[in-house]
C-alpha cells in the first residue's frame, strides 16, 4: 500500500471504531494537522458534524451535547495551542463528570521539541483532568496497528462511560501529506462490543441503611446534582416509601415533574429556612442521606457542620465521594438504581412532628417567594416571572454565580415539565453559553433558554459562532446589571476602597449589537414594568433578551425576602 492508502485505512478504523461503541456527535475545529480525521468524520453517513472555530467555545459545546445526551461526544482539533483551548471544558467534564473523547492531531516524533510550527508537547496535555490520555501510533502497515487502534478506542469509551463519566484523550500523529481518499463504507470490525458493569451495593451496605433509617428519629435527605442519565422513578419510588423530608436543589430535577404522591416531602426553600438560627436547632437531624452532588446552597453546608448529624450517609458512584464539609460518617459506592426501592424501611421511630416542622416552614418561604414579584422588581422577580411562564416540555439552562443561586431560590416545586442545567463541576463562569447551545443540539424537540450575567455573557460572546456553521434555536436571557453581581453579596463589598475596580468591574457594555451582528430578534427591558416582553412569542429562532438591573437594589431586595421569611418563621 502506498502512503495515502496507509492513512486512509487508519483514520477510517477510527471513526468505525468509534462509532461502533456508540459515538453519534463529533465536533471539529478546523486546522490542517487534523485534516485526514476531519476529513473521515465529515464523509461517514450517520454521524452528527457540528462545527466551531474556536476551539475553547466548541469543546464547551461538545460537553453540552453529551450532557443532553449522557453519551460521549468527539472533539477533534489541530495541534498546538488549539489543544490547549479545549482544557477549561475539559476540568469541567471532568469535575461535572461528563464523557468526552478527545481527539488532538498531532505533528509526528521527529518534529517534537525541535522548533517545528505549531508543535507543542501534547503527550498527556490534560494530565490528571482527564480519565486516560493514550498516544496513537504513527499510520502505517505494520499487521498489529489497526487491531491496536480498535481496541484502545474501545478502552477509551469504556472508561468514559463507566461510573463516574469523564473526559479520555487521544493523541494521534499524523506525517504529511495529509489528504486521503473517501470512502462510501466503513471497515469491518474484528471488535464488536463493550459491557460495562452496573455500580449495586453489596447487602451488607443495604442492610446497614435499613438499620440506621429504622433507629432514626429526625432525619431528611439531601439531593444534589445526579449522575447524567439517572432515572427519576427510583428516586420518586424511595421518597414515597421513606416519607422523610427531601431538600432537592434545582439542578436535581425533582422540583419539577412532581408526582402528586410526593409533593408533601419536597423541601425547596432550605436555603432561606436555614438562615434562621431557631429553625436550624428546630431541625438538627439525627441521620442525613445524600444523593448526588453537594447542593450549592452554603447555609446547607454550615448548618450540616454546626449539627452534626450522628449518621451522614453519601451514596456516590464514585469511590472518590464528594464531601467537602467533611460531615460523613457512611459512603455508600453505587449509582441510583432499583436497589433504592428495595431497602426494608421501618418508620416505627420516626418523628411525624419533625416531618410537619420541615412542612411548616416550606409553606412559610413559599408564600413569601410567591409574593416576592409584586413586592420587588429585582432580578429574583424576573426569574420568578420567567419560571411561571416557561412552557412545558422547556430546558433551562443556568449560568454560574448569581443566575444559578436565584434559580434556587425561586424555582419552586412544580408539576410542570421544566429541567434545569448548569456547569457546576467546577462551577466557572466560561463557556456557559456554549455549553446551552450543543445542549440544545441534542434535545430540539424541547423549547431551550439560557439565564447569564453580563459578564459570562461576554466570557463566552464566541459562542454565537456556532449558529453560523449549525442551526440553533435557543432564548438567552441576559441579566445585564454592569458587573458581578455575586460580590456584592460577599465581604469584598465592605471595603470600598477598589471594589468596582477589581470585583464589580463594569463595562457599560449593552448587546444590541451582539444581536444583530448574529441576525437574532433583541428584546431590551429597562423597566420591571416591561417584563411582560419576556413571555412574549419568539419570533426568530434566536433570540436575545436583555434586562437591565441594579447590583445594589438585587442584593436589597434579596435581603427584604429572607427577612420576611425570617419574621413568618419567629411568628
Amino acid at each position: 500500500m502506498n502512503e495515502r492508502e496507509i492513512l486512509t485505512n487508519y483514520v477510517y478504523k477510527m471513526v468505525a471504531s468509534l462509532m461502533q461503541n456508540g459515538l453519534e456527535d463529533v465536533v471539529i475545529s478546523p486546522g490542517s494537522r487534523s485534516t485526514p480525521l476531519a476529513y473521515a468524520f465529515a464523509s461517514t453517513k450517520n454521524l452528527s458534524i457540528y462545527r466551531q472555530v474556536d476551539e475553547r467555545s466548541a469543546a464547551y459545546f461538545a460537553l453540552g451535547i453529551a450532557k443532553a445526551k449522557a453519551k460521549p461526544v468527539v472533539l477533534l482539533c489541530t495541534s498546538g495551542t488549539a489543544a490547549a483551548n479545549y482544557y477549561p471544558a475539559i476540568v469541567e467534564a471532568k469535575y461535572a463528570r461528563v464523557p468526552l473523547i478527545v481527539i488532538t492531531a498531532d505533528r509526528p516524533h521527529e518534529l517534537r521539541e525541535v522548533g517545528a510550527p505549531q508543535a507543542i508537547n501534547q503527550i498527556s496535555l490534560y494530565g490528571e483532568r482527564v480519565k486516560w490520555s493514550a498516544e496513537f501510533p504513527i499510520p502505517d502497515d505494520a499487521p498489529m496497528t489497526l487491531p491496536y487502534v480498535e481496541r484502545h478506542i474501545a478502552r477509551g469509551v469504556s472508561i468514559a462511560t463507566t461510573a463516574p463519566f469523564g473526559p479520555v484523550h487521544f493523541n494521534v500523529p499524523f506525517r504529511e501529506p495529509l489528504l486521503i481518499d473517501f470512502k462510501e463504507e466503513l471497515p469491518e470490525q474484528s471488535f464488536q462490543k463493550s459491557f460495562v458493569g452496573q455500580i449495586a451495593p453489596p447487602n451488607q451496605a443495604k442492610e446497614e441503611l435499613a438499620t440506621i433509617i429504622s433507629q432514626t428519629k429526625k432525619g431528611f435527605v439531601i439531593v444534589g446534582e445526579l449522575a447524567l442519565g439517572t432515572n427519576l422513578n427510583y428516586m420518586w419510588a424511595f421518597i414515597r416509601k421513606l416519607k422523610w423530608p427531601v431538600l432537592v436543589e434545582s439542578l436535581s430535577n425533582l422540583r419539577t415533574n412532581v408526582p402528586d404522591d410526593c409533593g408533601q416531602y419536597i423541601i425547596s426553600t432550605y436555603d432561606a429556612l436555614l438562615k434562621n438560627s431557631v429553625f436550624k436547632q428546630q431541625v438538627a437531624a439525627d441521620t442525613v442521606i445524600r444523593f448526588g452532588a453537594q447542593p450549592v446552597s452554603k447555609f446547607l453546608t454550615n448548618f450540616l457542620t454546626e449539627t452534626l448529624p450522628t449518621n451522614y450517609l453519601v451514596v456516590d458512584e464514585d469511590p472518590m465521594f464528594r464531601d467537602s464539609a467533611a460531615v460523613s460518617t457512611h459512603f455508600i459506592h453505587a449509582a441510583i438504581g432499583e436497589w433504592i426501592s428495595e431497602i426494608n424501611i421501618d418508620h416505627t421511630l420516626y418523628s411525624e412532628a419533625y416531618l410537619e416542622q420541615w412542612r411548616k416552614s416550606e409553606d412559610i418561604a413559599l408564600k413569601h417567594i410567591r409574593n416576592h414579584s409584586k413586592l420587588e422588581q429585582d432580578e429574583g422577580a424576573a426569574v420568578r416571572y420567567l419560571i411561571e411562564n416557561l412552557p412545558n416540555e422547556s430546558d433551562l439552562f443556568v449560568s454560574s454565580s448569581m443566575p444559578i443561586r436565584d434559580i434556587d431560590t425561586f424555582l419552586l416545586p412544580t408539576d410542570k415539565d421544566i429541567q434545569v442545567f448548569a456547569n457546576r463541576g467546577a462551577n466557572g463562569i466560561d463557556g456557559v453559553m456554549s455549553t446551552a447551545l450543543g445542549f440544545s443540539q441534542a434535545r430540539k424537540k424541547r423549547e431551550m433558554y439560557l439565564l447569564i450575567g453580563d459578564l459570562a455573557f461576554l466570557h463566552d460572546v464566541n459562542a454565537l459562532i456556532a449558529t453560523r456553521y449549525q442551526s440553533c434555536k435557543i432564548n438567552i436571557i441576559v441579566f445585564n446589571n454592569d458587573g458581578g453581581g455575586i460580590f456584592s453579596y460577599l465581604a469584598q463589598s465592605t471595603v470600598k476602597e477598589y471594589y468596582e475596580d477589581l470585583f464589580g468591574t463594569p463595562t457599560a457594555l449593552s448587546f444590541a449589537d451582539v444581536a444583530k451582528m448574529y441576525e437574532m430578534e433583541y428584546v431590551q427591558i429597562k423597566d420591571f414594568n416591561e417584563i411582560e416582553k419576556l413571555s412574549e412569542p419568539q419570533n426568530n429562532p434566536l433570540r436575545l433578551v436583555e434586562i437591565f438591573t441594579d447590583r445594589q437594589q438585587n442584593v436589597l431586595s434579596h435581603r427584604k425576602l429572607w427577612q420576611r421569611i425570617h419574621e413568618g418563621l419567629e411568628r
